[in-house]
């Protein structure tokens, strides 16, 4: 799965994009340093029912920001992603 396929099925079960999940894991506390990916997984698990997976992808949008590796980008398979900026305002809004 890519990784903008992980943040839009955790729009669609959450009914959150991933920017208002920001905001709420700011509000958390999950944002502030010496945060763990463990805290965020269980939260997912916890609130959403979302596994490590959903979870590990959201950590690396709340730590690195909407930018991943082009290792993926541009090539087939289940791991490919069109660009190597994610898109945080749901995939209503989503250029096509």
């Amino acid at each position: 799965m890519s990784f903008q396929a992980y943040l839009d099925t955790i729009e669609d079960r959450t009914g959150m994009t991933p920017r208002a999940l920001l905001a709420v894991a700011h509000e958390k506390g999950l944002d502030a340093p010496g945060t763990t990916a463990g805290q965020v997984v269980t939260w997912f698990a916890e609130d959403y029912g979302l596994g490590r997976g959903h979870a590990m992808a959201f950590w690396h949008v709340l730590t690195k920001g909407p930018t991943i590796s082009g290792t993926h980008v541009g090539t087939s398979g289940s791991h490919a992603d069109a660009s190597d900026t994610l898109w945080l305002d749901g995939r209503a809004t989503r250029p096509a």
